[in-house]
C-alpha cells in the first residue's frame, strides 16, 4: 500500500508544477487542474501519515 501511496505523491507533484508551470490552462481549467493534484497529494499525504508503523 505504502508504495502506490509514494508514487500517487510522486505523480500529484509533478502535475502540480506541470499544471502551474508549463500547461497552457486557463480559467476554470486550471483551477480544477490544480484543485484535482491538490486533492490527490493531500489525501495520499494524510494515507502515508495513517499507515505510519510507529505508535
Amino acid at each position: 500500500m505504502k508504495p502506490v501511496l509514494w508514487l500517487l505523491l510522486l505523480v500529484s507533484t509533478v502535475a502540480a508544477v506541470y499544471v502551474s508551470t508549463f500547461a497552457h490552462y486557463t480559467g476554470t481549467t486550471r483551477i480544477l487542474a490544480g484543485v484535482g493534484t491538490g486533492v490527490v497529494f493531500v489525501g495520499s499525504a494524510l494515507g502515508l501519515w495513517l499507515a505510519n508503523d510507529k505508535r
